[in-house]
């Protein structure tokens, strides 16, 4: 039997480990008692912060955001090269070992899932203030304001934005380059979190994470509600009115990409999702995603995980697919 070409193997197992962190993340997630490296990361982006911002609004800090965003990404994405080299030069089980935790350190479907349906069980439960407590933990604006169905409908525009940012971008990035890929995506998402503000501290010193951040997700965010929008059957809801909101309302938001996926979600679910929301005690307005074709329910934070959860196996079928072909191909 003729022996496989290292770099053919390299990139085979490359590929399997990201289907194995995925399936990895199905059943595991990430344990709270393990480091993980996204906290790494946020305490580097802090010491940078520290040690570069000058100041509020300071038009300087331009440039030093623009090295921050390089420094982070070389670090972040240089170390796990490196461990994943050492991992290849002791044996291709070791290397596609390693990869694999990576790539499910890199996903966060199982704990975008867990988050949510506190929110669905508190809700069932009719624990109004628990279910505040337990969407404050997954998004950033004021959650004591928020009714029933508002908290109902900020978990299921996280878990809708989240299929692209927590799940499938990961996955891209991953089946272009492997656990690397998927580190390099995570620091870049993790800056725009932390620094990717338009207040008065991050103005200038955030602008280059939040620009990076953009890019990045430029076509993943468009794959994720197209995939979204192709698995609707599958999941029992409404494709063609998916597809409709889709086209009409995926550029109301201030992000060129989160509003993808979530007009994506409230049409498939045939509600309206967004609007007005207050952060730090201010209203923000925002314009509405979607048609209140009904009332939202706890039910559709469900739906919305399952529809999350679907689009991304077909991600990676379909991905994992076209690059062995290719990989195939080129041998």
């Amino acid at each position: 039997m003729p022996e496989i070409p290292g770099p053919l193997l390299w990139l085979l197992l490359q590929t399997a480990a990201v289907a194995a962190g995925f399936v990895l993340d199905f059943f595991i997630g990430d344990p709270y008692s393990i480091p993980h490296p996204v906290v790494g990361m946020g305490k580097l982006i802090s010491f940078f912060d520290r040690k570069l911002r000058r100041g509020n609004s300071n038009p300087k800090d331009v440039g030093r955001g623009v090295l921050t965003v390089i420094l982070v990404v070389l670090i972040s994405t240089g170390v796990p090269v490196l461990v994943l080299r050492l991992a290849w030069f002791l044996h291709p089980a070791a290397y596609f070992a390693v990869s694999a935790v990576m790539c499910c350190q890199a996903l966060a479907a199982r704990q975008l899932v867990r988050e949510a349906n506190k929110v669905r069980r508190a809700l069932d439960a009719g624990d109004t203030e628990g279910a505040r407590h337990a969407v404050s933990m997954i998004v950033g604006r004021d959650t004591d304001v928020l009714d029933e169905r508002g908290i109902c409908r900020a978990a299921v525009e996280t878990v809708a934005e989240n299929a692209s940012d927590g799940v499938i971008a990961p996955l891209f990035w991953m089946l272009l380059f492997g656990a690397a890929g998927g580190f390099f995506y995570k620091s870049i998402n993790t800056m725009d979190s932390m620094l990717g503000y338009k207040n008065e501290k991050y103005l200038y010193f955030g602008r280059a994470a939040a620009k990076t951040d953009d890019a990045a997700n430029y076509i993943p965010a468009r794959l994720s509600a197209l995939f979204m929008i192709a698995v609707c059957p599958l999941c029992r809801l409404d494709g063609k009115n998916a597809w409709k909101i889709f086209r009409r309302d995926r550029y109301k938001h201030a992000s060129p990409n989160s509003a993808q996926t979530e007009s994506t979600c409230a049409g498939a679910l045939c509600i309206r999702l967004a609007g007005d929301a207050v952060y730090g005690g201010v209203l923000h307005k925002k314009d509405f995603l979607g048609d209140p074709i009904r009332e939202i329910e706890p039910a559709d934070i469900g739906r919305a995980n399952r529809l999350m959860y679907v689009s991304s196996v077909l991600v990676l079928l379909v991905g994992a697919l076209l690059k062995t072909g290719v990989i195939l191909l080129c041998f």
